[in-house]
């Protein structure tokens, strides 16, 4: 057996108003969602964090200041700088590149934002193990 469906049904989604029922608009003449740059600049600081944990390894004796993160929104899209240390002895280039790329994607997912750019600073060099290593004076 077929139904068809009401003429109701055909018209669209419907918002209660009271006692009348009234037709809502189509979505794309809804609005937008948007976010502000600190809330995006926050996500990244914490995608940053996640990504040291993932793609750096995990924190060392010594511990190292959290990312800091700055972040400009535009139509949609976003470009983050962020600063953070990073654990020596490592390659810093092989290492910046997977956390730009970790950053992005998801700063990207939690957002719903075009990452255009990820720009990151290395603000200090911080040694893993600095046990049995003395400086000599």
């Amino acid at each position: 057996m077929t139904t068809r469906p009401t003429p109701a049904a055909e018209a669209g989604p419907f918002q209660q108003a009271g006692t009348k029922t009234q037709r809502l608009p189509p979505p794309a003449e809804r609005g937008v969602t948007e976010i502000p740059d600190k809330v995006v600049a926050r996500i990244a600081a914490r995608a940053a964090r996640e990504a040291l944990t993932r793609h750096v390894g995990p924190p060392s004796a010594r511990p190292l200041t959290l990312p800091s993160a700055s972040a400009t929104v535009h139509e949609g899209s976003a470009r983050l700088s962020l600063s953070l240390d990073l654990p020596y002895p490592l390659d810093i280039a092989s290492a910046a590149g997977r956390m730009r790329q970790a950053i992005s994607e998801r700063v990207a997912h939690l957002t719903g934002m075009n990452v255009s750019e990820v720009t990151l600073t290395v603000r200090r060099l911080v040694p893993a193990d600095d046990s049995g290593r003395r400086r000599v004076r």
